[in-house]
Formats: C-alpha cells, sequence, structure tokens
C-alpha cells in the first residue's frame, strides 16, 4: 500500500509533529519508496497554472517546439519516440517511449560560477518566444516546489539518524530538472510504455497529480499498482541518490507510465537533486560491520553525465529536419 502523509501538523509546528511525520516518511521510504503527500502548502492555483503551462506549450506547432530542440545540458524540447531509460535494470527496454517533454533546470545568470566555468547540465535554459508568461510560470512553480523539497530534508535526515541538517549544504542550491510533458492516448506496441520501467536518478521526485491515470508503482512483492489519485497532492519517489547515500536503506522505487487512453495525460515531475559537486558517499548510520558500503562514492555530476547520456542523450534529438 502507497502511505498517504499529511504535512499540516508538521508545517504548522504542531507539538510532536516533526518526531511523527520523520517516522511516517522514514517507513515510507524503507517499505516502498513511494508515497502520497496531502497539506504540503503548495498553492492549488499555481498547481493548475502549471498543468495549464504544459497543455499551452504541447499545443504549439511542431516547428516552434524543435526551435527549442534540447541542447547539451538537457534543457528544451524532446520528440515522441526517441528515448527511453535504456540503462533499467527494471526491464528490458527496447521500445521508445511514447510522451513528448520539455526539460528545464536551474535559471543561472552569466555570471553564476557554473556558468563561468561552462559546466554541464548549468547551461541556459530554452524559452519558448511565443509564449508570454511561460517562463514566469514555470520557475515560480519550480520555486515553490523546490521549497517544499528542502523543507523535507531534515524529515529524511532525522528518519536516518543523522542530523536533522546534515543534508543541507548539499541542497542550498539544488540541482533539479523539471519537465512538462505529454502523453498522447496513442496505441503502444508490445513492451512500449508512456515511460517504461525505471528509478529516477535522482533524490526526490515530486509529482503533482492529475486526474487523469497512467503512474503505476512496483510493489515489493513485485506487484505493479495504481498510484492512488489524492485530489491536491503530490505522489513522491525516492531515487538512485537517496539508495546510495543510504546503502539501499531507502529504496529507489521502480515506476512506469502507461499510455492514456482516449484523453491525453500531462505530467509536471520535479526531480530534485543536491548541488552538481556534492559527494554521494554511504551516510555512517546506514553501514556497518555486516553491512558495508555498496557503491563507492560518486559526485552528483558524474552520475548524471553517465544517466543522461546513456538515457538521454541530445544528439538523439538532433537528426530531424
Amino acid at each position: 500500500m502507497i502511505p498517504v502523509i499529511d504535512l499540516a501538523p508538521f508545517l504548522a509546528g504542531r507539538p510532536g509533529a516533526f518526531a511523527a511525520t520523520a517516522g511516517a516518511l522514514g517507513r515510507a521510504l524503507e517499505d516502498v519508496g513511494f508515497f502520497v503527500v496531502v497539506g504540503h502548502g503548495v498553492s492549488q492555483s499555481l498547481i493548475d497554472d502549471t498543468f495549464a503551462q504544459a497543455r499551452r506549450f504541447h499545443a504549439q506547432p511542431m516547428a516552434d517546439k524543435l526551435a527549442l530542440r534540447m541542447n547539451e545540458h538537457n534543457n528544451g524540447y524532446m520528440m515522441l519516440g526517441r528515448y527511453a531509460v535504456w540503462t533499467s535494470d527494471v526491464n528490458a527496454n527496447d521500445k521508445p517511449d511514447l510522451n513528448e517533454a520539455f526539460f528545464v533546470k536551474r535559471e543561472r545568470g552569466p555570471d553564476d560560477p557554473l556558468v563561468r566555468a561552462s559546466r554541464r547540465f548549468a547551461g541556459p535554459n530554452r524559452w519558448p518566444a511565443n509564449l508570454p508568461g511561460f517562463r514566469d510560470s514555470v520557475l515560480a512553480y519550480t520555486d515553490a516546489v523546490d521549497t517544499l523539497g528542502r523543507t523535507l530534508l531534515p524529515l529524511c535526515a532525522t528518519a536516518l539518524d543523522m542530523s536533522a541538517d546534515c543534508f543541507d549544504a548539499a541542497f542550498a542550491e539544488s540541482q533539479f530538472s523539471f519537465r512538462l510533458t505529454h502523453y498522447p492516448p496513442v496505441a503502444a506496441e508490445a513492451n512500449q510504455y508512456g515511460i517504461a520501467p525505471h528509478t529516477d536518478a535522482n533524490f526526490m521526485t515530486f509529482l503533482a497529480q492529475s486526474e487523469v491515470p497512467g503512474l503505476q508503482v512496483r510493489m515489493p512483492d513485485g506487484v505493479w499498482v495504481d498510484v492512488p489519485y489524492v485530489p491536491g497532492s503530490f505522489a513522491v519517489n525516492s531515487g538512485d541518490m537517496m539508495q546510495r547515500w543510504t546503502n539501499h536503506r531507502f529504496k529507489s522505487t521502480p515506476h512506469r507510465a502507461l499510455p492514456p487512453v482516449g484523453r491525453p495525460r500531462y505530467a509536471i515531475p520535479y526531480f530534485m537533486g543536491p548541488h552538481l559537486d556534492t559527494e554521494i558517499a554511504c551516510l555512517p548510520t546506514c553501514q556497518g560491520p555486516d553491512k558495508p558500503p555498496r557503491y563507492p562514492p560518486i559526485t552528483y555530476a558524474a552520475y548524471l553525465d553517465w544517466w543522461y547520456d546513456a538515457n538521454y542523450n541530445a544528439a538523439r534529438q538532433r537528426d530531424v529536419a
């Protein structure tokens, strides 16, 4: 069963709510790696507007979308049927996914240290010229969800028996990726999906829920279940960085999306990760004599280099006239 966690008592500072919420979050990440949050404080009007911006972007003529084709920083437009998570160890993914998407990362000015150093994934976002207000709406949403994500960090740390502030420095400037996805109601071939079975590369993913079904999670017993639709909620899952940092104490749970039937589905997942230069090394409370670290330390940037090149290589987006 996918837990539903009400954040309102914690956010309101009610007595005992911090410990209770940290316990609920820790159990969800250990048992399933997926949960639904309500009472999160992100305004429904902002969520609704962001879904509207996703519909607005994908309603553009194809020529306008192709003018924003994905760059080497994996920002911009990605065409339908051009990628899948080929590195997935959940399923032998051999068919491209049936969705198109537009990607945004943290907005950075020319004097930003990572921009001045020409760092990958810190390059410019690609914004549509003919959609007034689109950029401001998207950035308002990413700011709000980033704030929510950082609010949960002390809960994660406490659930891991670490000091409540242990993740704060790594996420003072998160390295996020935001995706506005359109799943058209098209027929799938065998072993083809809206998004094929995979785990996420980042630390934690926040998906504002919509009433159109499609998202499924593989439970610990191997059964795929629909994520329950709770109006006004976020579906939240941990990713590979969370699993790696915690030595598999917290799961990076496989999930997939089925193609919608009869109507399109739009999704606006926010993928939250630490600063690019963060070293992901097994936490001291997640290892011991009988549980040595499963992985050597790695920077988040190095992991992203491998993962994006293997799965979302921008060169695959450039071979269209």
